[in-house]
């Protein structure tokens, strides 16, 4: 399997696209075809573990492996979760499926990808016969951060950088990467928000001048953002594990079509679920759940991409993003795979902050995908209502996607199952949760955490529960335009 790039040059292989992260200016590398997996396939997964289904999925992407290899870097992956089913399904009323995203190391659904990716990263690298240091470089709203750090900690040959918003992520998503441990680990907080950070970042990747520089110390840049294919393959097998453990447990037939409602900002983790569907698993509709950062709820109902908007700190941080960057690889199937016009897009974003794609496009995304949008008050409404009437604790993410859920089913009827991605453990974001269910917030976010605890009798995760008590180990921060020069120095170059 070859990857082409969606803004044009010459097809890669699969290892090559991992490690270079990102295509010729500026473009997502993309699978030239998307692999069938047949009916009878996807009803044997019904049958295998999680590692097994995973190896299913990336053999046929990721051909310059062999199964075994994938599956021994599957198995080192997802040993690290608290459960083998790795991505396991709770059941709610009215058939509405929970995907528990958040049993990795990091609690949040990042895990899913980030543990196998330095695997990835490491083998992809020996297939290239790359010989340089492979700095992996992160933008983060929340989330990848921490998951990035963990997964790369002390990997021999590799190196992680993280950039995040300064006041834009939650307290125990800050203390999470600022006390990371790992010799190759670097973390620096930008003053301006995600897409500030995710801009300058894309920056670094395209100065000839800063790679130059990089190569003099022996370092080429690589990314674990969703940008990189490595990030988004893996992230594509749990919509298959959904559909099998619902037929192993009988809830569906093989053939059946099942609705997925994800909570998404930069759109990877939908986008995945898309790809399963081309690849012939059967999905219904595609529900898009946004938060107040409502940009791609407007872009699906009217095709006009518009990041010209005010920008909400929220409760749900990790989607407070108006740059889309996985968009782009939606846009290029959507527009025939044009990497002309999908520049064009690109380059209008970027240049005036606006886009608009054509009708034929238009018709396309809003045969395949409903967007909505929450606000915190509907979200925080959710997280109640969840735990008072399924008394089940979901963190506001997974709110969002509940509430645009429950919204599209009211306004279209459709009651067919519906899975929802729940990306995140509700004591990532304790004060939010807590403020939900009326809980007094006059103590710190870990203070909350112990009595919503005492309240659910839900325990609090020991990776949370240990963060007040760890060094912090990264204190530095910059102005957007000073990235690069504040890398260097964070690495003593």
């Amino acid at each position: 399997m070859n990857y082409s790039s969606t803004r044009g040059g010459l097809p890669v292989s699969a290892a090559q696209a991992i490690v270079r992260g990102l295509g010729e200016g500026g473009g997502l590398f993309v699978p030239e075809a998307f692999p069938q997996v047949p009916m009878n396939e996807i009803a044997d997964m019904a049958t295998m573990s999680y590692v097994q289904r995973a190896v299913c999925v990336l053999k046929r992407y990721l051909t310059d492996f062999t199964d075994e290899q994938l599956f021994d870097m599957a198995s080192q992956a997802y040993a690290r979760f608290d459960t083998e089913a790795v991505a396991p399904l709770h059941e709610l009323k009215d058939q509405v499926e929970i995907l528990e995203l958040w049993h990795g190391p990091t609690l949040a659904f990042k895990d899913v990808a980030l543990t196998l990716l330095p695997h990835l990263m490491t083998a992809s690298a020996r297939a290239t016969g790359e010989e340089r240091e492979i700095l992996i470089l992160v933008a983060t709203s929340g989330d990848t951060g921490k998951a990035a750090l963990s997964g790369f900690q002390d990997v021999p040959g590799t190196g992680c950088a993280v950039f995040y918003p300064k006041g834009g992520v939650s307290e125990a998503q800050r203390l999470q990467m600022v006390t990371q441990r790992g010799e190759n680990t670097h973390v620096i907080a930008v003053r301006g928000n995600f897409d500030d950070a995710q801009t300058g970042v894309k920056l670094i990747f395209s100065d000839q001048k800063a790679a130059a520089k990089l190569n003099e110390k022996g370092v080429v840049l690589s990314s674990a953002n969703s940008i990189n294919w490595g990030r988004l393959v893996p992230q594509i097998v749990y919509y298959f594990s959904a559909y099998a453990d619902m037929l192993a447990a009988g809830k569906i037939k093989a053939g059946d079509e099942v609705n997925f409602c994800v909570p998404t900002g930069n759109f990877g983790n939908i986008l995945a679920a898309h790809y399963a569907a081309k690849m012939g698993l059967p999905v219904g509709k595609l529900i898009c759940a946004s938060n107040e950062n409502n940009v791609l709820t407007d872009f699906i109902r009217t095709g006009v991409y518009d990041r010209r908007r005010e920008f909400h700190l929220t409760t749900s941080p990790s989607m407070d993003i108006l740059i889309s960057s996985n968009l782009e690889r939606m846009l290029y199937e959507l527009c025939g795979r044009d990497c002309v016009r999908v520049s064009e897009w690109m380059n209008a974003l970027k240049e005036q902050g606006i886009y608009e794609i054509d009708e034929t496009s238009k018709e396309m995304l809003s045969s395949l995908m409903y967007g909505g949008w929450a606000s915190r008050e509907a979200c925080a409404q959710e997280i109640d209502r969840v735990w008072n009437e399924e008394k089940y604790l979901i963190d506001p993410h997974t709110a969002v996607a509940m509430s645009v859920m429950r919204a599209y089913r009211e306004e279209t009827g459709d009651m067919r199952p519906c899975v929802v991605a729940s990306t995140a453990s509700p004591y990532k974001f304790g004060r939010a949760v807590a403020d939900a269910l009326h809980q007094n917030t006059d103590a710190d976010d870990f203070e909350l955490c112990a009595r919503l605890t005492k309240l659910t009798g839900v325990k609090t995760p020991e990776a949370i529960s240990e963060l007040p008590s760890l060094p912090v180990r990264h204190k530095r921060d910059c102005a957007p335009e000073d990235m690069f020069a504040e890398l260097m120095l964070e690495m003593n170059f």
